[in-house]
């Protein structure tokens, strides 16, 4: 199989429980209030940890009015979940590729081969069908797979990108079609809003990320330097990406101000999959098994994890569990792995983000093609599918195309964030 490859509904979605004075709690207040009360019970029994600040004038966020980041150690918190806890939504015909959760975490909007688009929140409120080929001038829907999704922080667009170079905008709460992005020349593959903006960067299998004013409706400029297809990308709140250069072997940091780009090596074989921690950290994940953690200021990785998750083969023709998807809870040090090894793996980056350290498997059988944290740290989304998105070079008969929605519950005698 690794020869043929070319870089080898029934369920209610999780409520927030929030006491009448946290009703206009938007989740980054919420996520602060959570890490103080973790805090309080670290001081209060003995154990407590000063929060991490950040100097000033390192990010931008603050002067878009975002509260101060603090860093919590929740991965102390996070206890393995029943299995029978874990939510399975049914819908797309085909595997799922990728999804997102909302700002407010009330909805999950997913995508797939089947070229549909669905939001729910536990049943289905919106279905976006694929659209018919040859008719993509009349069609508003898909008619290639969809490979990749993104949301803007105010929750108001949803982008969408295809295998036909497209990328579209929708209406967040109608799923309403706005508009389409052209200009890619090749798949596109990675999606993500700058937060706090409506500026969204696309990055593409034509080597190149472009970047777009969803508000405007336009075209912003174009950026070229991977040797390779990119395969992942994203954002925070910094005017910068991150992307993953699949076999060029490269991560890349690209200053849109500046137009000039950081390069970083450490993976052995192609990096598929990356999404920063805070504004200094991101994690990475290749299809040699490996799972990486960056500093952005030094080009090498700070930890590495090789073979994850494992290898499977036989005895003399082993490989190891391609790293499909990563997927890290902002400004914790929590983070979430997924392959097709019959479970998401969940590590602590610890040691200032130097160590990797395992906690729990969560058994999913299938590909695990997209991992999502709730912003409020209550749940992690799963996007299982019988193939890679990106191929067919395995199929699992046994999995089922589905939507996993896994609670985070903490563990006893730790204060109560619900």
């Amino acid at each position: 199989a690794s020869g043929a490859r070319r870089r080898q509904e029934e369920a209610a979605a999780p409520a927030e429980r929030q006491d009448e004075e946290e009703v206009e709690e938007t989740p980054q207040e919420k996520k602060l209030r959570l890490a103080k009360l973790y805090l309080e019970e670290l001081r209060r029994l003995g154990e407590a940890r000063p929060p991490r600040r950040v100097p000033r004038g390192s990010r931008t966020a603050r002067d878009q009015g975002e509260t101060l980041l603090i860093t919590c150690s929740l991965s102390i918190q996070v206890q393995p979940p029943d299995p029978g806890s874990i939510r399975v939504l049914r819908g797309h015909q085909q595997p799922i590729t990728c999804l997102v959760v909302s700002p407010d975490d009330k909805f999950i909007f997913s995508a797939a081969k089947d070229c549909s688009i669905i939001k729910c929140n536990g049943k289905r409120l919106c279905v976006v069908p694929r659209g018919k080929k040859g008719s993509e001038e009349q069609q508003v829907g898909h008619t290639a797979h969809i490979l990749c999704m993104a949301i803007s922080s105010d929750g108001r667009y949803l982008a969408t990108g295809d295998r036909n170079k497209l990328i579209m905008i929708w209406e967040a709460s109608t799923c309403k079609h706005l508009y389409k992005f052209t200009g890619h020349r090749d798949a596109v593959s990675g999606l993500s809003f700058q937060k706090g903006t409506h500026q969204l960067y696309s990055a593409s299998h034509d080597r190149s990320v472009k970047v777009w004013n969803v508000a405007e409706n336009a075209y912003v400029e174009t950026l070229f330097g991977h040797q390779d297809v990119i395969t992942g990308l994203d954002s925070l709140s910094r005017e910068c990406c991150v992307t993953s250069g699949g076999r060029d072997g490269t991560v890349r940091i690209w200053k849109i101000p500046e137009e000039s780009q950081l390069v970083f090596y450490g993976h052995q074989g192609s990096i598929d999959c990356i999404q920063l921690i805070n504004e200094e950290h991101m994690v990475s994940g290749a299809d040699d098994g490996s799972v990486a953690l960056w500093g952005l200021t030094k080009k090498k990785p700070l930890a590495v994890v090789r073979q994850a998750h494992g290898t499977h083969g036989s005895h003399n023709l082993q490989q190891p569990y391609w790293i499909s998807a990563v997927a890290a809870l902002h400004n914790s040090d929590l983070v979430a792995t997924g392959s097709h090894s019959a479970n998401v793996k969940l590590w602590k980056s610890g040691e200032g983000f130097r160590k990797l350290e395992p906690l729990f498997d969560i058994p999913l059988v299938g590909f695990v093609n997209s991992l999502k944290f709730s912003a409020a740290a209550d749940f992690l989304v799963a996007g299982l599918g019988q193939e890679h998105r990106l191929g067919r070079w395995w199929r699992i008969k046994e999995a089922k195309n589905s939507i996993c929605i896994i609670p985070l519950k903490r563990k006893a005698g730790m204060a109560d964030t619900s």
